[in-house]
């Protein structure tokens, strides 16, 4: 598994790129709106960006999410009670979400902010 940490200092923003090395699939969570340092890392590891997540929504910044969506046709997971005006797919509290040989478990811990803002 390889795990890219990515740090926007100015808005105090982390957000990851996970990727499986055995099948190069790879999952981005909590994509800044700069979307270019996710598609080049994963370009330079020969990993493909199949899924992005979003742990929870920001109104001090705006997420990547739909440029990867766009960008590289990933699929885009939101909290169970999310809403929004674009495709997701939904993941609850023991959801699981698969990718090439790897998986995420989901811990959902709702907060401030369960509408999605597109």
């Amino acid at each position: 598994m390889l795990i890219r940490p990515f740090y926007l200092s100015c808005l105090a923003h982390g957000s990851y790129l996970l990727g499986d090395e055995e099948t190069k699939t790879a999952v981005v969570v909590d994509p800044q709106r700069d979307v270019d340092l996710y598609v080049d890392e994963a370009a330079k590891l020969g990993l493909t960006i199949k899924h992005v997540m979003l742990t929870h929504f920001h109104a001090d910044f705006v997420a990547g999410h739909l440029e990867l969506r766009d960008r590289c046709g990933a699929r885009i997971h939101l909290g169970a009670k999310a809403e929004a005006d674009y495709n997701f797919s939904k993941l609850a509290d023991g959801d699981r979400l698969d990718f090439g040989t790897l998986g995420i478990g989901v811990l959902e811990t709702p907060g401030h902010t369960p509408r999605a803002c597109a």
